[in-house]
Order: C-alpha cells, then structure tokens, then sequence
C-alpha cells in the first residue's frame, strides 16, 4: 500500500473527527454575536448574563464526566455519534425557546454535546495516528475548533445585518443558534462511514479488526509492530481505574488536570465569548464595528492555528507552551493595565490580536495534544474525561464570573475594567512556572513509549 494511499484514508478519517472540533467551535462561540440581543430580549441581569454563556460549560462539565466511561466501554467513535445528535437537538432547541430556561436546557444539552467531543475526537485521532503525524493530526481538532469559531463569526455578523436592532432583540439571536443544524447533521452522517479506534478494539480483544484499520493507515508492517507495542503495553496496566491514583500514575493524572485548568484560567474563553462587548467596553468600539473586529479575532485565531499544526512535531509541545503563555500573560497584563490608565485607545484590540495569536500558536492545540498522550491506553478515556471535566469547571467559573468581574461599581471604579485581564495575566505567569517545571516532551515518541517513560521512572 503506497504512502499516498495511507495518507488519504488517515486524513479522511481525522477530518470527520475533527468535524467535532468544528462543531465545539461553533457552538460555544455562537453565544458572542447572540449575546447582546438575548440580554434585551429576555431582560438579564450580568448574572443570567454569565449563565446564558456560562450553562452550555455546566453541559460541558457533564459531557467530560460521561464521555470517558462510555469511550472505554462503547467505544470512541460512538460516544462521537452521541455528540453529533446532541449538536443537532441543541441547535434546534436554543433557536426555539419561549422563555430563558427553555433556551439554557437545549444550550446545556449542547454542551454536553461539546464536552463530550472535545475529549472524544482528540482521544480518537490519536488513537489513529501513527507517532509522527499524531502532533499535527489532533492539532487539526484544534484548527476546527477556531475554523468553527471563525465561521459562526461571519454567521453571526451577516445575519445581524439582515435586520435593525429591533429585528435582532427579536429574531435575529434565534436565526444565529439555529445555523449550526447543518454542520451537526452532516457530522452525523459522515461518522456512519469511519472506523472503530484501533488501540480501543485491542483493548477489546478485537485484535483482527484493529490489525484491518492500523493496516489501512499505514501498510502491514505499522500494523504488526503497534499491535505488539499495544499489547505488550496493556500487559503493563492494570484494569482499575483506582490504578491512576497509584504513586506511579498520580504525577500524570495531576500534570493533565493542572494543563487542563490552567488553559481556561487564563482567560481565552471571555475573549470568544465576549469579543465584542469587550470591543465596545475596553477599546470604543460601536456594535457594528465589535461584531465585524470578533471575526478578525477568529483570523487571526485561525492563521495562527495552522502555524502550530505545521510546527508542533518539529518544535516541541513544551517550547510551544512556555512561549505561548509568557506571550498571553504580556498581552493581558497591557490590556488590565490600559484599561487601568484609562486609556480606551484602538490599539488596544492589537493587544487583544497578540493574546490570541499567543494561544492559537501553543496553549489551545498543544493541551489538547498533551492530554491524548500522556495517559495509559486502559484508561486514556476515563483519565481525559476527568482532566475534561476539570477543563470545562474552569471554563464555567471563569465565564459566570467574567460580566459579574467587569460590571461589579466596586471593581470598576477601581481598575476601570482591567481586573479581570490583571488576574488571567497573572494566572499566565503560573503557567509559565509550571510548565518550566512539571511538563515532560512528547515529541516523536509512539504513546506506548511515553507509557513506558511513566512506568520506568517509579
């Protein structure tokens, strides 16, 4: 079988994977051009502000919790497929509610869908790639993510545009949840046509058809030898769960937990959740010119993005993290204190472009990198769902707590908005630290290898 072969079918399968991405882009960014309008519709306080955003990660919290033992007992790619139809109920649901709480079940709902795919498709990819395309491929997941994000934001601003404000407060808002039934149906259906995780369906004993998929990805020699690593590998493991709180596997399980939180901590989310009231807070600008800044924010989101997948095998996973978030942290202490002095000014959103580009380029797609590999192959499901959940908790506190933060008389009238930014930066330095310190490189070694590493070094 000839590289370019394996190449195509590899790449076809990751793509439909990473159609999750897209959809976890989609759904959690769709909030950024909705949120001003629902606020008048529905007459919220900076609280039910916070939870209109702020529901849809209680969701992910949930989905992160579910998808790691359904993963390990059904199998990835149909804890996929359960993400595809919440997507789609979701979408539907929060563009036909009556009242709030109608609209925060189907926007919870949909992040269940969210939680449960951003765990599931990076497991999945990784599961499927061989050792050195598996930086760049489940950086794609990545790469959908803010592609989603990118696209709602067009969305988002053509159809504000279709009508007046009144139009909007009205309708426009429901138009905007309801776009994203169309790339949650067609996830649905290209899932139908890829495989099972090969690595899952060793574990399962299934030891034929996981010889069938590793063939197809890389030529019958790849198959034999990550067959023989694989099982050679699970011979190491026990089949306890309570094994990963063992003195041998607690500094992994703790390592992802803490990579986990301390991306959400640093504040990314309130950027893509609120870009465009923070445009028109920090630096002046009216409603019209914020929406159409937030999609030069998912530019250069994306543009970024694509350097991080074309580098992250050559460069490293750790070089990446600390340049990333030395870069975050001096964006956000310039923004805090701009915003500290007073100084509304437009080159303010060039403060906010470089934090992003400091994330696209490192924090967002090597986390995610890092958490598929680190863990042992038995319980890379369970593990990532509880280093997910702890993910998507932090994303909940941050984003309920960002409106209350920057609308507190208290705060305000103290740092003039820039507490909120002072903080992430300051939560950026820690992750500096800890990186530096905890975080070993991955790079270029085959999962069963950086199993081994662990288990070697107790």
């Amino acid at each position: 079988m000839n590289d370019s072969v394996n190449r195509r079918y590899l790449f076809g399968v990751c793509l439909v994977a990473t159609l999750g991405g897209l959809l976890f882009g989609y759904d959690t960014a769709v909030i950024s051009g909705a949120i001003g309008f629902m606020v008048k519709h529905f007459s919220l306080s900076p609280a039910m502000e916070g939870w209109a955003a702020g529901s849809a990660l209680v969701g992910c919290v949930l989905g992160a919790a579910v998808a790691g033992p359904i993963s390990d007992r059904f199998g990835r790619r149909t804890m996929l497929i359960v993400s595809a139809l919440l997507f789609l109920i979701s979408a539907i649901g929060t563009a036909l509610p009556r009242m709030f709480a109608e609209f925060v079940f189907y926007r919870a709902l949909g992040g269940v869908g969210v939680g449960a795919a951003a765990m599931t498709g990076p497991m999945y990819i990784a599961e499927m790639a061989p050792a050195r395309w598996r930086g760049r491929l489940v950086s794609w997941n990545q790469f959908a993510i803010v592609w989603g994000m990118l696209v709602v934001y067009f969305v988002n601003y053509f159809i504000a545009g279709r009508g007046d404000e009144a139009w909007n407060v009205a309708t426009g808002w429901r138009w905007m949840f309801g776009s994203e039934a169309l790339p949650a149906g067609a996830f649905l259906l290209l899932l139908l046509g890829v495989p099972e995780s090969p690595r899952w369906l060793a574990k399962q004993g299934r030891k034929e058809q996981a010889r069938t998929v590793l063939t197809k990805v890389d030529g019958p020699d790849h198959a034999e030898r990550e067959l023989a690593e694989i099982e050679n590998t699970l011979n190491l493991e026990s089949d306890s769960f309570a094994e990963l709180w063992q003195p041998r596997w607690r500094p992994v399980l703790w390592i992802g937990i803490v990579l986990a939180v301390l991306q959400q901590i640093t504040g990314i989310n309130v950027f893509l959740y609120f870009a465009p009231e923070i445009l028109k807070t920090i630096a002046g600008a009216k409603m019209d010119v914020a929406l159409l800044q937030t999609v030069l924010v998912g530019a250069v989101n994306m543009f970024f993005t694509i350097i991080a997948i074309r580098k992250v095998d050559h460069w490293g996973r750790k070089p990446l993290m600390l340049a990333g978030y030395a870069g975050m942290a001096l964006a956000l202490f310039a923004i805090g204190g701009a915003a500290l002095a007073g100084e509304i000014k437009a080159w303010i959103l060039a403060a906010i472009l470089g934090y992003i580009a400091a994330f696209a380029l490192s924090v967002g797609p090597v986390t995610w990198v890092l958490l598929s590999e680190i863990y042992p192959t038995r319980h890379r499901g369970r593990a990532m769902a509880l280093a997910t959940f702890c993910l998507w908790t932090a994303n909940y506190i941050i984003s309920q707590t960002f409106p209350m933060m920057d609308k507190n008389d208290w705060l305000v009238a103290t740092f003039n908005h820039g507490f909120p930014f002072l903080l992430y930066g300051a939560f950026s330095v820690m992750a500096v630290l800890f990186v530096w310190r905890c975080v070993p490189e991955t790079k270029g070694k085959s999962l069963e290898e950086i199993e081994r590493s662990w288990l070697h070094e107790k």
